[in-house]
C-alpha cells in the first residue's frame, strides 16, 4: 500500500473515532417540525391555540414553536403556558412562577390550566422535551392539562419528541397506590421508556380521561436511539439537566434528592456528583469500584455547592463516570451507592422519608435500604410489576 493510501486510511479511521455519531445520526424530525404539514395543520388551522412549552420547544432550525405557529396566517396563538422552571426556563427547581398577561404559569397558583386561562383557547398544544423519568414533573403537567382540555372539550395536541435516554429500556418499581404526587404519576415505573405522545395515549386510555388526543409523530426516530444519535440539538430541559449524561444518570441518582447527601445541585455536574461534608469519598469510590458494576467507574471528588444542600461547604464525594451507557443501570447503581454509604456512615446518612418515598413510588425501598437488605433482593421485588407494565405499554407504542 502506498504512503498516500495509508495516510488517507488513517485519517478516515481517526475521523470515525473522533466523530462516531456524526456518521450514524438519524435525521429525526420532531412534531414541531411537522405541525404545519398536512394532515396536522388541519387540526389547528383557523383556530385560536394555547401552547404549553419551555425553551426545548423549538424546531430543528432552533426556531421556537410559538414563533412558528404565530407566523402562520391561519393560526392564532392566544396563550402560552409554562411548566416547572417557566416558559423561558429561568426558575430553579421548586420556585413558584407567576402569570404574566397571557403567559400563564402551571407551577404557581395552579398546576393545570383553569377554565379562565382556556377561555379563548380552541386547541391546546403541548411541546416540551421530556427526559423519560417518572419524577420529572413535566409529564404531570401534561397529564393535568389533558384533563383540563377534556373538561373544556377542546383537542389536546402533542408535538412528539424523542426519549433522550433511549425508549427501549424500562427500569424501576411501578408507583404504588397511595404514593401519587406531582413527582409520581400512578402506574408508572421510574424509567418508563415512552415518548410523551406514547405516554399520553396510555394515560388517556388507562385513566379514562376522554381527552380528544392527537399526536404529531416523530419522523425517522428509532426507540433505541439515544438523543445524540439523532440530528436534533440538545437544549437543557431544566436548569439542572444540562447534558445528556445528566439525563442518563437521573433515573437513579434523582433519588439522592430524598436523602441528606448532596446530589450535586449547585455544581456544574448535577446528579453526576454525590457527596457531603461528612462523607469519606475516597473510601466510597474504592468500595463501589470493587463491586465491578457494569458500565461505570467512580472517582473521589471534592466539591462545594454554590446553592442547595451544603451551600458553600466542601463536600467529599464521588463523581459517576459512565463508561458504557448501554450496560449502565442507573437505578441499580444508585441503590448500591446508598447501601455502601449506609455501611460507611450509618449514623450520618438520613432519609427525608416523605420525599424519598414520593420519588421511589413506595416506602419499602427506603425500609429495605435502612435494614441493609441486598440490592438484588430490592430489584427482584419490583420485577413482577415491571413486567406487567412492559406488557401493557406495548399497545401504546408508536415507534419500532
Amino acid at each position: 500500500m502506498s504512503s498516500n493510501k495509508v495516510t488517507v486510511s488513517l485519517t478516515l479511521l481517526a475521523a470515525f473515532f473522533i466523530f462516531p455519531f456524526t456518521l450514524t445520526q438519524a435525521q429525526v424530525r420532531s412534531g414541531a417540525d411537522r405541525i404545519l404539514e398536512n394532515p396536522y395543520l388541519d387540526w389547528i388551522q383557523g383556530k385560536r391555540v394555547g401552547l404549553i412549552t419551555n425553551p426545548t420547544g423549538v424546531n430543528s432550525q432552533l426556531v421556537s414553536t410559538w414563533e412558528v405557529l404565530a407566523q402562520h396566517p391561519e393560526v392564532e396563538v392566544v396563550a402560552l403556558f409554562g411548566p416547572e422552571h417557566g416558559v423561558f426556563g429561568q426558575a430553579q427547581a421548586g420556585d413558584r412562577i407567576s402569570d404574566y398577561g397571557t403567559v400563564y404559569s402551571l407551577y404557581g397558583d395552579t398546576r393545570a390550566p383553569t377554565a379562565e386561562m382556556l377561555g379563548n383557547v380552541e386547541a391546546l398544544i403541548y411541546d416540551i422535551q421530556d427526559v423519560g423519568v417518572r419524577f420529572y414533573t413535566y409529564i404531570s403537567t401534561m397529564y393535568l392539562s389533558m384533563q383540563a382540555a377534556a373538561k373544556k372539550g377542546i383537542p389536546f395536541i402533542i408535538l412528539d419528541r424523542p426519549v433522550p435516554i433511549d425508549g427501549a429500556r424500562v427500569e424501576g418499581p411501578v408507583l404504588l397506590t397511595g404514593h401519587e404526587s406531582f413527582v409520581g404519576l400512578p402506574g408508572l415505573p421510574i424509567r418508563y421508556g415512552m415518548t410523551t405522545g406514547e405516554l399520553a395515549r396510555m394515560l388517556n386510555q388507562e385513566k379514562r380521561l376522554e381527552t380528544n388526543l392527537k399526536v404529531v409523530p416523530l419522523d425517522d426516530w428509532n426507540r433505541r436511539h439515544w438523543y445524540d444519535q439523532t440530528s436534533l440539538e440538545w437544549i437543557l430541559p431544566s436548569p439542572n439537566m444540562p447534558t445528556l449524561t445528566t439525563a442518563t444518570v437521573y433515573p437513579g441518582f434523582g433519588l439522592i434528592e430524598g436523602t441528606n447527601l448532596s446530589e450535586g445541585r449547585g455544581t456544574t455536574l448535577p446528579f453526576e456528583l454525590v457527596g457531603a461534608p461528612w462523607l469519606n469519598g475516597r473510601e466510597l469510590a474504592r468500595r463501589l469500584n470493587r463491586l465491578q458494576l457494569s458500565g461505570v467507574r467512580f472517582r473521589p471528588q471534592t466539591f462545594a455547592p454554590t446553592f442547595s444542600k451544603y451551600q458553600g461547604q466542601p463536600c467529599q464525594g464521588v463523581q459517576i463516570h459512565i463508561l458504557d451507557r448501554n450496560t449502565f443501570q442507573p437505578l441499580n447503581i444508585a441503590l448500591r451507592l446508598l447501601r455502601e454509604v449506609r455501611r460507611l456512615h450509618p449514623e450520618q446518612l438520613e432519609f427525608n422519608d416523605t420525599f424519598f418515598d414520593r420519588l421511589a413510588g413506595n416506602s419499602w425501598i427506603r425500609q429495605a435500604l435502612t435494614e441493609g437488605r441486598p440490592v438484588e433482593e430490592i430489584v427482584n421485588r419490583w420485577q413482577g410489576e415491571l413486567d406487567k407494565f412492559k406488557e401493557k405499554r406495548k399497545k401504546y407504542l408508536l415507534y419500532e
